[in-house]
């Protein structure tokens, strides 16, 4: 009997290397990776030669908007960005309105994305009200998350109920945590330090966006390395699963290395704008606002660099944060009043792409830290993150040579910008398979949505709690 869809001709990244094979699909699975010219009958056949096979990549960290902030970004047009650059698996952060901060809320928010979604998904809730993280646990949720900021109370960006910074109630969240078996995300952030910062450089009439990226960089990265080194504390105390966010200095570089090798279940994830955009000061006096998230000095950049080649830095995942450019225009002259955040989703696989080309990263490591790695510290290993048999047949099919100049015009956010205008690479992304279908093809969209289905834990069940 014909199998539904074979990909034939092209060099296939698994878990074992780099080797030639045609891959077999068929409902929704891989079944089948065989040497070229071995016959298998299919009902369609579709010749990826001169093409490199990846698993689909899997990002742990975005903002999609909805519900709220629909002016933004919305589930369809997030994933459309997805599809066309190789995101196959996307999970959204809990920063919109209503939050998820209860598992009926959340429940509405997956009704969304069953609705919207092109790709598979999953949402990270806040895991701030105790009740409710075992509730939200058997949902087949991936993690949870937590901004360690001062509920202040404003809408935006960090609304009441996501915020936490008291570190007897972060104790209490971990411990709770700690009982479903699931990883706790934190963006890191010391307020009170923060604070100070920031009101010395007012003091002096400081504040264009160039205040703003010194001032999150003071003192050698003191507010990051300060709320990393209480998070690893707790950590220790709660023995729970961390996940830290936005990997930017040496210092937290050190204490993560220091932490794994006492064999702690500790993770990390480094930003696109740590490593090809937020990095270089020329950037941000080109961009202004636009350049930031954060800036990281280069000798903050390299570390991470070394820490993704060498296994202490887990995963890159994109924080792909969209926003209108009249939300980003306050920042010239000032920084605090411009909405923080770049949108990436679309072409960070092409940005990494073009630093394999140039020999800086090894395919097979590239491959590891935006599709193994998440699936494995996230619990969807081994149905995704792989080309194995048996696998979903999530998949992207690259032309490592071809290079292409990023532009504005090609932005499928709705934002309708991207800070790497300009920007060449070599690498992109020809076609998106998402549980065998076609969500990319040929350079375009084709992908529906609704077809996005709930990405959970293979081990779903074991996080219930009895």
């Amino acid at each position: 009997m014909a199998i539904e869809l074979l990909l034939k001709g092209g060099t296939v990244v698994t878990e074992g290397g780099v080797v030639q094979a045609d891959v077999g699909i068929d409902r929704e699975k891989i079944v089948a990776l065989t040497a070229p010219g071995e016959t298998i009958p299919a009902k369609r056949v579709v010749d990826i030669g001169g093409l490199h096979l990846l698993p689909g990549l899997i990002d742990m960290h975005s903002h999609h908007r909805e519900p709220g902030y629909t002016h933004k970004e919305d589930l369809i047009t997030a994933t459309a960005c997805c599809a066309a650059g190789g995101v196959t698996v996307t999970v959204g952060m809990p920063n919109v309105s209503p939050s998820p901060t209860t598992a009926e809320i959340l429940r509405d928010m997956f009704a969304l994305y069953d609705q919207k979604a092109i790709v598979d998904y999953n949402v990270n809730p806040a895991g701030t009200v105790l009740e409710e993280i075992p509730r939200m646990a058997a949902m087949g949720i991936l993690a949870y998350k937590v901004f360690m900021v001062v509920d202040t109370g404003r809408s935006y960006p960090h609304m009441p109920g996501i915020g936490v910074h008291d570190h007897g109630k972060l104790l209490a969240i971990f411990q709770e945590v700690q009982k479903t078996g699931l990883p706790i995300m934190i963006h890191p952030h010391d307020q009170a330090l923060m604070d100070q910062i920031e009101q010395g450089y007012w003091a002096e009439g400081k504040r264009d966006f160039r205040a703003y990226a010194q001032a999150y960089a003071a003192h050698d990265g003191v507010i990051w390395d300060v709320a990393v080194g209480v998070l690893l504390r707790l950590q220790q105390a709660a023995d729970v699963r961390l996940h830290l966010l936005h990997l930017q200095t040496v210092g937290c570089v050190e204490m993560l290395r220091a932490a794994k090798a006492q064999g702690r279940p500790v993770s990390a994830e480094v930003n696109p704008w740590a490593l090809w955009l937020g990095n270089d000061w020329s950037n941000i006096e080109r961009l202004g606002s636009y350049a930031l998230s954060y800036y990281v000095a280069p000798h903050h950049s390299e570390a991470i660099w070394k820490a993704l080649l060498d296994g202490t830095a887990d995963i890159i995942a994109t924080d792909h944060a969209p926003h209108l450019k009249e939300e980003k225009e306050p920042g010239w002259t000032d920084g605090w009043k411009a909405h923080t955040g770049t949108p990436s989703a679309q072409r960070y696989l092409s940005l990494l792409l073009t630093d394999v080309s140039a020999g800086r990263i090894s395919l097979e490591r590239a491959v590891e830290i935006v599709s193994l790695q998440p699936a494995k510290l996230f619990g969807l290993y081994p149905r995704k993150g792989a080309i194995r048999v048996g696998a979903d047949a999530d998949l992207v099919a690259v032309d490592l040579d071809r290079e292409h100049v990023i532009t504005n015009e090609e932005v499928l956010s709705k934002c309708g910008w991207t800070p790497y205008a300009g920007r060449k690479v070599r690498g992109v992304p020809v076609h998106t398979l998402v549980r065998g279908q076609f969500v990319f093809e040929n350079g375009s969209v084709v992908g529906r949505p609704g077809y996005g289905r709930l990405a959970s834990p293979v081990n779903a069940k074991s996080h219930e709690r009895k």
